[in-house]
């Protein structure tokens, strides 16, 4: 019977992020950095107005959009905080989590043999909704520009069956992002060739030395850019599962029949939360940004004395570590690291052939995890 399985489900694996953290998780003495998962609890006012929406039994289905009151609320954020004009009755759509916003958006504006652009290496999420909609996943690779995506790269990698491109930034698993000048530069690209942009935004929240800029401020591809963003970096609300799609009306209206048929609507529950994440808790992730700022600081003095470090993230709360040196792949010397120095990274290789010869360090953990984590790879590292 496994025959007659879907030839698109079948020819797509597990996560290389999942299949380490997995193949590590039930090894108690295993310190884990490999995980993209905020370490801190989701403050106590968004916890307290989501027991208070199971109280009030607000525990049914849903506009399939979500609440009108989250969407005013993303719309009124991202106007202040981004400067982007998205209107809450027509522009907005609710999801369920990041994920199934990009599976949505993939499946609405991708048909069979279409080709969507992706940075690599790049989070390995997005390739498999790429073939599960029929399309053809198309890497540029960007190790030679500092792991950024650029318009001249993009102008190179299009032919006549693109469709889409794809730039998530700040980026996981490198921690870069793009300026506003690289980013008009992709803009017009996009115009030119009047391709559909999928901006993953989620990590917007925690830039560090600037601010994040949104593709969707320029008003001449309005049509053309999807942005995805949500909760889960920036209020530790991973498990809510809420992200959000920003597009335009005329967009929005084919991306919601695809998420009608697919979740109905997200969790009401959950939204309830998001909801008081968004209208009152736009401060709660600066000290989580502070914190990660510090760490990332401390990570990368640590690297630098190994002589691992190459760059520091902008972004996020990843560290993409050049192993290329030690002379073994990635997944040898991540493997190595698990059995000689009881610590797992990502082996950079799950993240594309681009992200081969590096490794992923989370550092969404304490100081004392990562300091003890570091300390065991620089007991390896040495010995080389």
């Amino acid at each position: 019977m496994e025959a007659s399985i879907n030839r698109k489900v079948k020819d797509i694996e597990i996560s290389g992020i999942r299949k380490f953290f997995n193949m590590v998780a039930d090894k108690s003495d295993i310190l884990s950095l490999t995980i993209g998962q905020p370490d801190f609890p989701t403050p106590e006012h968004v916890k307290a107005k989501t027991k208070e929406a199971i109280d009030h039994n607000k525990t049914t289905y849903t506009h399939n959009a979500g609440i009108l009151p989250l969407r005013q609320a993303i719309s009124s954020f991202v106007k202040k905080r981004y400067q982007l004009e998205y209107n809450a009755n027509e522009e907005v759509i609710v999801t369920a989590g990041a994920s199934q916003a990009i599976d949505v958006c993939l499946r609405t504006i991708v048909e069979n043999g279409d080709e969507v652009i992706l940075p690599g290496p790049v989070y390995p999420g997005y390739e498999p909704l790429v073939k599960l909609a029929g399309g053809v996943p198309r890497y540029v690779d960007t190790r030679a520009t500092q792991f950024k995506m650029t318009a001249e790269a993009i102008e190179n990698a299009i032919t006549d069956k693109t469709k889409a491109i794809i730039i998530p930034y700040p980026s996981n698993p490198t921690g870069v992002t793009l300026t506003e000048k690289e980013l008009g530069d992709i803009a017009a690209v996009i115009k030119k060739h009047q391709l559909f942009m999928i901006a993953d935004e989620i990590y917007s929240e925690l830039v560090y030395e600037t601010s994040h800029f949104s593709i969707g401020r320029f008003e001449e591809i309005r049509d053309q850019v999807i942005i995805i963003n949500g909760v889960s970096k920036s209020h530790s609300m991973t498990g809510y599962r809420i992200g959000y799609i920003l597009a335009a009306d005329w967009l929005c209206k084919h991306m919601l029949k695809v998420h009608q048929y697919n979740v109905s609507c997200a969790s009401s529950i959950s939204q309830y939360g998001a909801l008081e994440a968004i209208q009152n808790g736009m401060n709660d992730p600066v000290e989580m940004k502070k914190t990660y700022q510090k760490r990332r600081d401390y990570v990368y003095h640590r690297l630098k004395s190994m002589n691992l470090a190459s760059y520091k993230p902008e972004g996020g709360f990843y560290y993409f570590i050049d192993i290329r040196h030690l002379g073994s792949t990635s997944f040898e010397v991540a493997l190595r690291l698990v059995e000689e120095a009881k610590v797992a990274l990502v082996p950079g290789s799950a993240f594309s052939e681009y992200g081969e010869g590096y490794l992923r360090l989370s550092y969404a953990y304490d100081m004392d995890t990562l300091e003890e984590g570091l300390n065991r790879i620089e007991r390896i590292i040495t010995r080389q």
